[in-house]
């Protein structure tokens, strides 16, 4: 045995080992756990003991059997710790909780418009508060609080350090934290989704996640983690320069990726997204006009970024759950026809992430962290 192994640390490894085996597989027995892990039944039935008086499991019925007695089926306990996630939006905010394997399992929304002032601040608190409280759970079970904000946050989370859209800019999570008394923490919302992205899939390794709702955002995807920078910047492709002279970005710039391939670009009016699409698909020229327009500026941003990032990209936010199949095969075509390096091999997805996937990737950091001390 390695002279720097205990068996302290050999007994905190099996513990981990058999929680982890029961949480990526579901439904296991002793045996099953014995078999896959190579260790003795009285070592498995020691840390069930363990994790089921600290309710981590909990016996789930018996496998069918033809012979004998039938096996107890162990399983994860799902609510034994939450997350909150809170995504902030300037006319309304989404509060949800989400379990150990990053299911949400309530949601409420409500209409809060957003303002930087006390008031607000104690008032969204005071929401998140009564949210938890109806909920069927402890204080202990509560391991903390995701607030998405359309605005770059530090890297610990605990200062927004770019808010032009909420005008946010500087703010601290302490205007939070006061009044609630779980850890908080600030994630920019293309992140959230990225994140929840990860979360559902286990197949990215390195992309480029592109949020594409009222506004533009961006994530770096590397080694299956979202790279943040040095600055909590990286992957920020809605400040990219389009066009100098083009039109006024919020960010004080002309002509970003913000103003060209946002949602915000893409509708006129009061129209919504359903509208929008209904009126492609039936073949409504002016719709289909501006949609290829649209189409035209993503392949020549994403051809960009290609050319630097060449890596798988995915297409979420709001608009991920309106494309078809035939969109992204004209975008790859677009793509093709500016690159230098052509290729028939597909490289632009669409989003496998549920709809609430901004308040849900707030919310997993805190799951994630708490699964990694078991």
């Amino acid at each position: 045995m390695d002279q720097g192994i205990t068996f302290k640390d050999i007994k905190k490894s099996n513990y981990s080992a058999i929680y982890h085996l029961i949480y990526q597989n579901g439904k296991l027995s002793k045996q099953e756990i014995a078999n896959q892990l190579r260790l003795s039944l009285p070592t498995i039935t020691q840390n069930l003991v363990r994790l089921e008086e600290k309710k981590l499991i909990e016996k789930s019925g018996q496998f069918e059997s033809s012979v004998g007695r039938r096996a107890t089926a162990y399983d994860i306990c799902p609510q034994a710790r939450i997350s909150i996630g809170v995504e902030i939006q300037k006319e309304t905010v989404r509060i949800l909780a989400i379990d150990l394997l990053g299911a949400a399992f309530q949601q409420t929304e409500l209409s809060l418009s957003y303002s930087n002032t006390d008031s607000y601040y104690k008032e969204l608190s005071d929401a998140v508060q009564s949210f938890i409280s109806s909920l069927d759970v402890t204080e202990e079970q509560v391991l903390g609080i995701g607030l998405a904000v359309q605005a770059l946050t530090s890297i610990d989370g605990q200062k927004i350090t770019y808010g032009k859209i909420l005008n946010c800019t500087g703010l601290e999570i302490g205007v939070f934290s006061q009044y609630l008394k779980y850890p908080c923490i600030f994630v920019h919302d293309a992140k959230c989704a990225a994140t929840t992205e990860l979360w559902v899939r286990n197949d990215i390794g390195d992309a480029v996640y592109l949020s594409i709702g009222r506004h533009l955002g961006g994530a770096i995807i590397i080694n299956d983690q979202i790279e943040m920078g040095k600055e909590g910047h990286s992957g920020t492709v809605e400040h990219m320069t389009i066009d100098p002279n083009g039109s006024p970005c919020y960010c004080g710039k002309k002509g970003c990726m913000e103003t060209y391939c946002s949602v915000n670009a893409l509708l006129e009016g009061g129209e919504s997204l359903a509208f929008f699409f209904e009126q492609v698909r039936s073949g409504t020229l002016p719709y289909v006009e501006r949609w290829n327009a649209f189409l035209d500026h993503l392949a020549f941003s994403i051809n960009n970024i290609h050319l630097v990032i060449n890596r798988e990209f995915i297409l979420g936010g709001h608009i991920s759950s309106y494309l078809k199949k035939k969109d992204i095969q004209i975008l790859h075509e677009k793509v093709y026809e500016r690159t230098a390096f052509p290729s028939n091999e597909p490289f632009i997805h669409i989003s496998r992430s549920p709809e609430n996937g901004v308040p849900i990737g707030a919310a997993i950091p805190f799951i994630q962290s708490f699964l990694n001390t078991i």
